[in-house]
Formats: C-alpha cells, structure tokens, sequence
C-alpha cells in the first residue's frame, strides 16, 4: 500500500506540475504576446489555441489532479497518515475551486463567446477579453501552485 501511495501520489505532482505550467505560462507569455500584435490575428490565434488543447493528453493532465489529490489523501488515510491525507483533500479542494470550477465558469465561457464571435471590431473584442480571460487564469495559476505546495508538504511528512 505504500508503493501504491508514493506511485499515486508522485503522478499528483507530476500532473500539478504540468498544469501549473501551462496556466503559468499562458499568463506570463502566451496572452501578454498575443496583446503585443493586432487583435485580429489575436483572436484567429487564441481560436487555434482553444481548439488544439482540447485533446486527451491535455484533458487526462487537466483533469487528473483532482483524482489523484483525493486518491492519495484517502490512500494515506490506510497507512494512519491523517496529516498529510488533509494536505491532499485541502490540495483536491482548492484544486476544483480555482481551477476546474474557475475554468467552467468562466475561462471556457470567454473562449466560446470569442470562438462565435462575428464582430469586425477586433481590437474592441480583444480588450474586453483579454484582461478577464488572464484576471481569471492567474486565479488558476495561483490555485494549481497552492496544490502542488500542498501536495509536495504532503508527501513530506509521512513516516513510511
């Protein structure tokens, strides 16, 4: 049951990790660039972007740290671990909250609205989605860092 956990939980942050870097760097690169050039080729750019990343690599990563943040918190929960089990559901929590939640609520609703977006009035329709799409992926930025430093604690204190 140990190797199990460790497996279980080492794929946790190995998934953490991945999404962090993406939300990362969408924030901190990708749409800061996008704002740099015209906002027509902006939007054709940011509809390529929101078609390519749906496949299932991305979606098992995206998705996968809520499974495996409970997982092991309920894996350590049979080794007597409660500590670092609370770790893993406070990580799965604020996982679902800030990023999976934060998502569907608001990141995928922008995309789609910018996705059957007629309007010729690009620049108009780039500066209204571009600072609230970011605003909203720092949340998931910062929400998907908060459960990797959680999960990592958690790996850390169990006396296996």
């Amino acid at each position: 049951m140990v190797l199990l956990t460790l497996v279980v939980a080492s794929l946790n942050l190995v998934l953490l990790g991945a999404v962090y870097g993406v939300f990362f760097t969408y924030s901190n690169s990708i749409v800061p660039g996008l704002d740099r050039i015209d906002a027509e080729r902006a939007v054709a750019a940011m509809r390529s972007f929101n078609v390519v990343i749906i496949n299932p690599r991305f979606l098992a990563t995206f998705l996968g740290p809520l499974l495996t943040s409970a997982a092991t918190g309920f894996l350590l929960l049979g080794l007597d671990e409660t500590t670092p089990a609370l770790l893993f559901f406070a990580a799965a929590v604020v996982y679902l909250a800030g990023c999976l939640a934060v998502t569907g609520r608001v990141n995928v609703p922008l995309n789609n609205a910018l996705e059957n977006s007629t309007a010729t009035d690009w620049e108009r329709r780039w500066a209204e989605f571009s600072p609230r799409w970011r605003r909203w992926n720092t949340v998931r930025t910062v929400s998907s860092m908060v459960a990797l430093v959680l999960c990592g604690i958690g790996m850390y204190l169990p006396q296996w």
